[in-house]
């Protein structure tokens, strides 16, 4: 025994034009799905560059900086040491590089220590 179902001589499941669009409805334009569609998905890409745009920077930046970090640090490193060999060749005299380059991270760090924040040096209370 075969069950047929009636889903096929069903005439309410095609639309009434035949040509596969959506029904037409009094009162409402006939592209009325397509601009409903339209702004509902823009609606949703407002929503989610809103949400996520900020979201995505800040995770950028975070990556960017976890690999620009260390390479920044292996970079003023090895011009150290440049700076170290070049001079001690120029030179010919190691503790005249040492006292330059010393004079030169003292005067560096003096111009940076008198840029602090006023009592950043007093201890915490």
């Amino acid at each position: 025994m075969s069950v047929q179902s009636d889903a096929s001589s069903d005439n309410r499941a095609e639309p009434a034009s035949g040509n596969g669009s959506a029904p037409a409805i009094p009162g409402l334009p006939p592209d009325w799905p397509q601009r409903a569609t339209e702004t509902l998905v823009s609606r949703v890409d407002e929503v989610r560059v809103k949400t996520s745009g900020p979201a995505i920077s800040v995770a950028r930046m975070v990556v960017y900086g976890v690999v620009a970090l260390p390479l920044l640090v292996m970079a003023l490193i090895l011009l150290v040491i440049g700076l170290v060999r070049g001079l001690d060749v120029l030179l010919d005299r190691a503790w005249l590089t040492y006292v330059i380059l010393g004079g030169v991270f003292t005067v560096g760090g003096l111009v940076l220590w008198s840029k602090r924040p006023k009592g950043a040096a007093r201890p915490a209370r």
